[in-house]
């Protein structure tokens, strides 16, 4: 299946860390883990070797504790790659919980450093915001939420629906419709629920900006082959 492609989206690949390994988790349940590869590093380099540009570093570890964890790992896969990093600390930082616990702090930081060096991580389950690795519920609206850090600058969005993350159902296109009508104007990347390319594309054509993507790729329905065939521009199939 060809299609024709967005003027910026990018395909970029998740690496969830437990323990310095690369797992990913079912709904955000810690309790459903599965553990795919022993290092990270070589798993990144892969990628790179694939064509990706951008890495989704996620420290499931320092998401539980409140803190960094696994900087180790963010440190060896930025000397050993030059892939683009968005992870807190990293070339693109991400604002997830932080942003939701405390938006005056958050906002000041796109006042100093620029909105642009910022990834708002906005995972919602039922439509509302969770922190804290999933294991908290909040009040926020994820159409408020992200419509709030636009108004403040910050266009780079990347959206959860919890309930479709590890699931392999598809991804939750109607929700980031929504969010394209009701917050104009911000990149929003897809994660959650993307099966293969098919579902790639269907991200495309709605107006997405980029999709993260993580059990497509440790489970085979979307190979290497098939994400460097799609970052020279040739097939989305």
């Amino acid at each position: 299946m060809s299609t024709a492609r967005a003027a910026r989206f990018d395909f970029i690949p998740a690496i969830d860390l437990i323990g310095g390994k690369c797992v990913r988790l079912t709904q955000g349940d810690y309790a459903q883990k599965t553990v795919y590869h022993d290092d990270p590093v070589t798993v990144a380099k892969q990628f790179e070797s694939a064509g990706v540009k951008r890495l989704h570093l996620v420290d499931l570890d320092g998401a539980k504790a409140g803190k960094v964890i696994n900087q180790s790992v963010l440190e060896k896969i930025a000397a050993a790659t030059e892939l683009e990093i968005d992870f807190g600390g990293a070339s693109l930082v991400t604002v997830g919980s932080i942003a939701a616990k405390d938006p005056e702090l958050v906002k000041s930081w796109l006042n100093i450093y620029g909105a642009a060096r910022f990834f708002l991580g906005a995972d919602a389950r039922d439509e509302k915001i969770a922190v804290h690795g999933w294991l908290e519920q909040t009040d926020i609206f994820v159409f408020d939420f992200v419509r709030d850090y636009a108004a403040a600058g910050l266009k780079n969005v990347f959206c959860t629906d919890i309930s479709k993350d590890g699931m392999m159902q598809g991804p939750s296109g109607e929700l980031y419709k929504m969010l394209l009508k009701r917050c104009p104007g911000i990149l929003l990347t897809a994660s959650g629920g993307i099966r293969n390319m098919q579902d790639v594309a269907g991200l495309i054509q709605i107006g997405c900006s980029g999709a993260i993507v993580g059990k497509a790729i440790y489970e085979g329905q979307i190979t290497l082959k098939e994400i460097e065939l799609f970052h020279a521009g040739k097939t989305t199939h």
